[in-house]
């Protein structure tokens, strides 16, 4: 498909000029969002639902959110009724016919938005580009019913549409380029955050955002912790806005885990994105989260959030030795020194990539979590602290140890990170505990969907700050945690889950050898 000028209008920013239709199919909440989205880039939009009293109704939502905007001082009164003169309800397909784009947010359904698709190619002109708002199905395959499938394109926006920055431009097997740079150019012009990727399953953010889900559960099921312990954790420590738990009763227990099951089973059930059992039960007893009134957590009148376990408080050690690179965990030992520990740097850490730890004088070792279990470290109590974020201002830092570790020696852990400001949570003996084993994984799949060419690191890193609000970007991230230990952290962890899905992919691989390339350093 070409591009033509009157497509693209002549102001050089190569978008569908302002002057040109949107049509937006589908009424519900979504297609309003991205009409109005639309309609407020100055184009004259054509909302149409297959049940004309739903697109009746959805031009006067968006009328009543304008009318907001104005009121809020948002919007100008100008603006407003300009606004409102170019949107229009349209009661037939053909009403359609001289849109530049039409974009489907109709239900989630491939047989139906191919039949719909189908319909809107023999009306609209064929430099029409048609655009498909699915988050689920295969833009492919959606066009594989089209005369024309070079022009039809993936615009995924998020809910709500007026509100979330990021859209991903998803190009279809048969897309062309030049379409799919249109898309992304006209999806900028509307003031939203584009990334661009290939049509894989879960693009990029649902592809990429499956451990976050995955890995707490895994805590949760394994009985390293309850929900609130772990999603307090996930925020205080490892800096995320909410834990699995609350979001995924936010999102809905049955929306998120029907799209783990369709990424995992779109994929060829590979092990890295298999569903998790506690969440398929949760599911099938009706407790979907806050709409249903319970899912993890209660929601009803009077009802209570749990309360995370933090460990009462413990006298800090006066003095402990710190041996090898303890890596991104380094600022622990200022805040300690600051606390008034006595902090003695020595030789003696280990030969492993994570090999740093801490001597408490009771005889115990504080170590980064590294994909082992505590049990394994032989004749010294060890005891396990999560990755953070920002050590220096994580409000909560989680331990880990084994059941026989003395009750001395864990309050020395304990008393330690008190004495720096750390409300402290002690969880079960997890290999990888809660945010290592999570970041660890959303790192490896980030880095082997760049390498498989499904988005560049940079929108990779964009999609996931912007799409699910991560306090970091996955590649960002891991350059800051250090691929080796990654590598290494994955590598413990698929030697006592042989699965296959903690195997660190290649890319995590190369870049770990890449990072110390210089140094000679092999491991």
């Amino acid at each position: 498909m070409t591009v033509t000028d009157a497509t693209t209008g002549t102001s050089g920013t190569g978008a569908i000029a302002p002057d040109r239709v949107v049509a937006v199919v589908g009424a519900g909440t979504m297609g309003q969002g991205i009409a109005q989205v639309a309609l407020l880039a100055g184009h004259r939009v054509r909302l149409y639902d297959v049940v004309a009293e739903q697109a009746h109704a959805g031009v006067g939502a968006i009328l009543a959110r304008l009318e907001r905007l104005t009121e809020k001082g948002r919007l100008t009164e100008d603006a407003r009724s300009a606004a409102a003169l170019r949107l229009e309800q349209s009661t037939s397909l053909a009403d359609l016919a001289d849109s530049a784009l039409v974009v489907e947010a109709v239900v989630e359904r491939l047989p139906v938005k191919q039949e719909l698709f189908a319909a809107i190619e023999e009306v609209v002109a064929d430099d029409c580009v048609l655009a498909t708002n699915t988050s689920s199905l295969s833009v492919t395959a959606i066009a594989g019913a089209l005369r024309r499938p070079g022009r039809f394109v993936g615009l995924h926006f998020f809910n709500p549409a007026p509100l979330l920055p990021l859209v991903e431009v998803v190009s279809g097997f048969a897309t062309d380029e030049d379409v799919a740079a249109l898309a992304y150019a006209t999806a900028k012009a509307w003031g939203k955050t584009p990334v661009r990727c290939t049509d894989t399953p879960g693009f990029i953010v649902n592809r990429l955002a499956r451990p976050f889900y995955a890995e707490a559960f895994a805590v949760y099921e394994e009985r390293g912790a309850d929900p609130a312990t772990i999603d307090a954790v996930l925020r205080e420590c490892g800096g995320f806005k909410m834990g699995a738990f609350e979001l995924t009763d936010l999102i809905g227990q049955d929306v998120n885990e029907a799209v783990t099951r369709s990424v995992w089973e779109s994929f060829f059930q590979h092990p890295k994105f298999v569903p998790s059992l506690a969440q398929r039960r949760l599911v099938e007893s009706g407790r979907h989260g806050r709409k249903s009134g319970r899912g993890w957590y209660a929601y009803g009148e009077g009802e209570q959030a749990p309360e995370p376990h933090t460990a009462p408080h413990a006298p800090a050690p006066e003095a402990i030795v710190a041996r090898g690179d303890l890596g991104p965990a380094e600022p622990l030992l200022e805040l300690f020194e600051a606390a008034g520990v006595k902090v003695t740097r020595a030789d003696g850490g280990s030969d492993d990539v994570i090999g740093g730890r801490i001597d408490l004088p009771g005889g115990g070792q504080l170590r980064p979590a590294d994909g082992r279990h505590s049990f394994e470290s032989g004749e010294h109590a060890t005891i396990s602290f999560d990755l953070a974020l920002d050590y220096v201002r994580a409000p909560r830092i989680a331990l880990s140890t084994a059941a026989g570790t003395p009750p001395a020696v864990l309050e020395e852990a304990v008393g330690l990170f008190q004495a720096a400001g750390k409300r402290v949570s002690v969880i079960g003996d997890v290999p990888g505990m809660i945010v290592a084993r999570t970041v660890a994984m959303l790192v490896d799949l980030a880095a082997d969907a760049v390498d498989r060419g499904v988005a560049s690191a940079e929108d990779v890193d964009t999609a996931m700050r912007l799409g699910v609000n991560y306090p970091a970007g996955p590649l960002e991230w891991g350059a800051a945690v250090g691929f080796r230990r990654i590598r290494e952290l994955l590598a413990e962890l698929h030697e006592r889950y042989p699965t296959g899905r903690y195997a660190p992919a290649p890319g995590t691989i190369r870049r770990g050898y890449e990072e110390h390339q210089e140094s000679g350093d092999s491991r």
